[in-house]
């Protein structure tokens, strides 16, 4: 695999292009590139944990938020 770095996010990518790593492996995990507007979401919230177990994908940015917010009126973090 590819060198990576981890951003000032917390976001592992890729050094060669710059691309998050956790959206390649979603790309792999559905079988198709991620459409625009696509969101890929760490289940456990740990940014390095890209395996694919880990990852959801949302339609967009509002659905995601939406698993955030209820996330954190269950458990307190956001």
């Amino acid at each position: 695999m590819a060198e990576t770095f981890i951003d000032k996010y917390g976001n592992r990518r890729f050094k060669n292009s710059g691309k998050k790593v956790s959206r390649w492996v979603a790309t792999k995990k559905m079988g198709r590139p991620l459409k625009s507007g696509e969101v890929v979401h760490h289940k456990d919230r740990d940014k390095s944990n890209n395996s694919r177990s880990n990852l959801w994908v949302f339609k967009n940015q509002d659905e995601h938020t939406k698993t955030h917010k209820k996330d954190k009126k269950k458990t307190g973090y956001w």
